[in-house]
């Protein structure tokens, strides 16, 4: 008969720190050196005012990390706003940031005090919206109330400098004290204490009872790929449990919502695959131009040639191309 993990010795777990009067960080959840690396970063972090910057991919929890910053801070009354980069309008960057304006044109010095904005997909800002970011910022007065500033990013910004598609000022501005949430698959420790929070969040369906998966099935999640994350794995687990019967989750029940039993590749593979994709990624941040791309690898540019012919990347493939619609000469 297979074993049935333990939830509640799981959830103990991943939260005992948690449990220390640390309802700041109480959304988080985990228990792998890397995160609490990172909770000890992001909790000193909340006792200044400095603009800090979040950097890690999509579903890893970078504003569930800036809300718990926010929560640790002397702001924590306050509101906490979030401001979707790649959907904001420039009046509302501008809102934002100075806030609305009060007689005059100036917030009153009375007001409360200002809470907390996250930029979310700082990364996404166009040329236009960064120039607008920058100016309000510039425009803020000292000594009146305003909001810390938390920028979310998928992108190392830092490349996006090099690659001149983002403004240094802003970059300097934004990124005073620097964060980074690390992918799931460099936490697999992770995964059970996220998995027993997914099943007890996941418990109402089964009239109170708190669901329960084998041993076997949460191998299986371990080792399984998860491209979306902490987001992804906490979706994917409640659809399992909407789905399961009253019983337990089983091996079965995983790998036919997987679509099969995972397995990981070898070290070696895994090694070059990702060489591979990061090297593919200098070469279309900088065009396909191999010197600044190997300056941004920290590699010279003999080494540089050798990695690229190692995977038959040919960097005129990287060259920007003229706009095919570009208006035509005229005679």
């Amino acid at each position: 008969m297979a074993s049935i993990f333990n939830l509640t010795e799981a959830a103990r777990a991943g939260n005992d720190e948690q449990s220390e009067a640390a309802s700041w960080r109480a959304d988080i959840v985990g228990r792998s050196p890397v995160m609490e690396t990172l909770l000890a970063q992001a909790r000193r972090a909340a006792a200044s005012d400095a603009a800090v910057c979040i950097v890690g991919p999509a579903g890893a929890g970078k504003k569930t990390l800036a809300r718990a910053i926010h929560r640790a801070s002397a702001r924590a009354a306050g509101p906490f706003v979030v401001t979707r980069c790649a959907q904001a309008a420039a009046a509302e960057i501008r809102r934002a940031i100075l806030g609305s304006p009060g007689e005059g044109g100036v917030r009153p010095a009375s007001a409360p005090p200002s809470g907390t904005l996250y930029l979310d997909g700082v990364n996404e800002l166009s040329p236009a919206l960064q120039a607008t970011l920058l100016e309000a910022l510039e425009e803020r007065a000292p000594g009146l109330p305003r909001m810390r500033l938390i920028a979310g990013t998928r992108e190392r910004l830092e490349e996006r400098v090099a690659a001149g598609e983002f403004r240094e000022e802003l970059f300097f501005r934004l990124g005073v004290i620097r964060l980074v949430v690390p992918p799931l698959a460099e936490r697999l420790e992770d995964i059970p204490p996220l998995v027993a929070h997914a099943l007890a969040r996941s418990g109402a369906p089964h009239r109170g009872a708190r669901p329960a998966i084998a041993h076997e099935a949460l191998e299986l999640l371990v080792a399984a790929p998860w491209p979306g994350n902490v987001r992804q794995l906490l979706a994917f687990v409640e659809r399992l449990v909407a789905m399961a019967p009253a019983g337990p989750i089983t091996r079965a029940m995983v790998e036919e919502a997987l679509g099969g039993a995972p397995k990981f590749v070898p070290l070696d593979e895994a090694r070059r695959a990702f060489e591979r994709d990061y090297l593919e990624r200098v070469l279309r941040i900088t065009s396909g131009n191999v010197t600044r791309a190997a300056r941004l690898a920290g590699r010279n540019r003999t080494e540089f040639y050798r990695l690229l012919a190692r995977h038959a990347l040919a960097p005129a493939a990287f060259k920007r191309r003229p706009a095919e619609n570009a208006e035509p000469r005229r005679a």
